[in-house]
């Protein structure tokens, strides 16, 4: 049970061209490919057939989790639909560190919008965002989500598993407006290429993390066998006076976590690289875990001058070599990758829309083939709105060969659809690639970041020789 309640509470992720520009690919992964129908089973039908027969629960589970520190009830709409019925214009897109007025809204969501990328921006001005958050709570449509500081609203939709401190419940909720796109939908010469959802919010309870002391000192009466940490993308709004401060006292809050007890850190949307470079020194070394997409991946490497830093962004699907390549140098920079490392860093769980990679340090974590593949499985089923894959709503984006470094020595590899778990090591560092079953119509793509990361952590299992 609480697993759903985990996913509840971090609420607040043709043909003919492969074989021309490919002829040499594997006969495997070509027939699955290509047949289809009465000849065979399709790529989507042989994955999401292995899926359930080699995604299996640990030996070890989880259980109590204590979750924080970024709570919000989520309004979601149509982007497009609530900007013309706010009377925007559309125009050129414009990216804005932080939101002050609704044309800084419209401009940085048709950024995003033309590259398909998700992000999330504060919006400084209180009045201007009641007035739009009053505005999509009307508009017709609207669907509220649970994604801290725990209002009336937000405590009612709240499972009964999910335990509340009563110093966490405030007068008050926090909402964030989810602005949603599908693929193909277009504001005058904007075309959105994938589905995504751009997110802003006036959160000052969040931006100021005003839970988090509250929610560890909690720890020791909970007892919990992992902490699973998110929001700290929030306080880059407040500002540099206040987040550099802040910052400080959340990484003394967080040393005070016993150290057998595993943390997982989820990160989200920023724009401010010394922020970003601050919590890549201070933070990431004192968690376990952590979980990132191919947006802040890019963005953490270029804060801190690490590889492919050059890259202004990816095309298209994010090459497997150069996502390595980050994940690695994360894992070396900040993490335990040595023996001798005194940083608890050892997991990281990387998620894009085509592939999923789980990297890990040797020794430290078991069960990582089924958790990528459980997190992949997820992706599909939340954003087709479904309980199981239907696998006619689905489609295959991932490379079929991809390669596990940009520069040399690098291994080639190849996808199988059987056995949709690619596993390969650079050192004593192990990592575990699943494609993901795209959906096609997704219905739903707010929290899916949130919902990979935490299915990966319920059957992931934390090896009890290593001690963090």
């Amino acid at each position: 049970m609480w697993g759903k309640a985990l996913l509840v509470a971090l609420l607040a992720l043709g043909v003919g061209v492969l074989y021309q520009t490919q002829p040499d690919l594997p006969a495997q992964v070509l027939r699955y490919i290509t047949e289809g129908g009465a000849r065979g089973p399709s790529a989507e039908q042989a994955i999401s057939s292995a899926w359930e027969t080699l995604i299996t629960l640990p030996s070890r589970q989880w259980r109590k989790v204590a979750v924080g520190v970024n709570a919000c009830v989520d309004v979601v709409v149509s982007g497009v639909g609530l900007l013309q019925a706010s009377a925007l214009d559309p125009g050129p897109g414009l990216d804005h560190e932080v939101l002050h007025t609704s044309e800084d809204l419209k401009e940085t969501f048709i950024h995003y919008m033309e590259r398909g990328a998700a992000a999330e921006r504060f919006f400084s001005d209180q009045e201007a965002f009641q007035r739009i958050a009053r505005a999509a709570a009307e508009y017709p449509g609207a669907k509220v989500l649970l994604c801290g500081p725990v209002g009336p609203k937000l405590h009612e939709m709240l499972d009964e598993q999910i335990v509340v401190p009563p110093e966490s419940l405030q007068e008050s909720d926090e909402y964030h407006l989810i602005l949603e796109y599908q693929e193909g939908e277009q504001w005058a010469s904007t075309r959105a290429p994938q589905a995504n959802r751009f997110i802003f919010s006036h959160d000052v309870s969040n931006g100021e993390m005003s839970s988090l002391e509250t929610f560890v000192a909690s720890l020791d009466d909970f007892q919990p066998d992992l902490v699973v940490l998110s929001g700290l993308h929030m306080m880059e709004g407040m500002g540099r006076m206040i987040w550099e401060d802040r910052l400080k006292e959340a990484v003394a809050a967080i040393s005070e976590i016993r150290k057998d007890v595993p943390v997982h850190l989820e990160l989200a949307s920023m724009t401010d690289m010394d922020y970003m470079n601050s919590i890549m020194q201070e933070v990431m070394p004192i968690v376990s875990s952590m979980g990132l997409n191919e947006q802040e991946l890019l963005f953490l490497s270029r804060a801190g001058e690490g590889p492919h830093a050059e890259l202004p962004s990816w095309k298209g699907v994010p090459d497997v070599g150069r996502v390595s390549d980050i994940l690695l140098w994360i894992l070396q920079e900040h993490g335990r990758s040595e023996p001798s490392s005194e940083a608890e860093l050892t997991r990281i769980h990387f998620h894009t829309l085509a592939y999923h990679i789980l990297v890990t340090v040797d020794g430290y974590w078991g069960n990582q083939a089924a958790a990528v593949m459980a997190g992949a499985r997820v992706a599909s089923t939340q954003a087709c709105g479904v309980q199981t894959v239907e696998v006619g709503a689905v489609e295959l984006k991932a490379p079929v060969e991809f390669h596990s470094s940009h520069s040399e020595p690098r291994v080639r590899l190849t996808l199988d659809p059987t056995d949709p778990v690619t596993v390969w090591g650079r050192g004593n560092v192990t990592f575990h690639l699943s494609p993901v079953l795209v959906c096609k119509q997704p219905l739903r793509t707010v929290g899916l970041g949130d919902a990979i990361s935490a299915e990966g952590l319920v059957y992931s299992e934390l090896k009890p020789q290593q001690m963090f």
